[in-house]
């Protein structure tokens, strides 16, 4: 049975400006800080940075992990100011929700969503 979504690992090229990077898109420290692996706790769910080997020749943005937030304009222009480049810009895709997404200075997909109408399950059911 799954149990719904647990973990984002974002790849870098360079973990320890990921780090910062992440620190000030995220506004949250990192609980977890090892050479080999860095994870925040953002609303209960893990967003993981792990150092790559050696870099890709492109990434994909087949799938895309969508970080909810309750103003999306100021969350994408903020994160925009922080470095991040454009990749889709906010979009209403139905009723009152919202989609945008970013790249981080590693071409990694941020996706963000304003849905009002989610809710988080019970921890209990999890």
């Amino acid at each position: 049975m799954i149990l719904g979504l647990r973990t984002t690992i974002y790849k870098v090229s360079d973990l320890n400006s990921a780090k910062t990077w992440y620190t000030k898109a995220f506004e949250t420290e990192p609980y977890f800080d090892k050479p080999y692996y860095a994870g925040f706790n953002i609303g209960g769910y893990e967003l993981g940075l792990l150092p790559e080997e050696s870099p890709p020749s492109s990434k994909t943005d087949h799938v895309t992990a969508y970080w909810g937030v309750q103003d999306i304009e100021k969350e994408y222009e903020r994160l925009l100011e922080l470095g991040a480049g454009e990749n889709e810009k906010p979009v209403n895709v139905g009723g009152e929700i919202v989609t945008a997404s970013v790249l981080d200075p590693w071409n990694n997909v941020i996706g963000l969503l304003y849905n009002p109408e989610f809710r988080l399950p019970d921890p209990g059911t999890q």
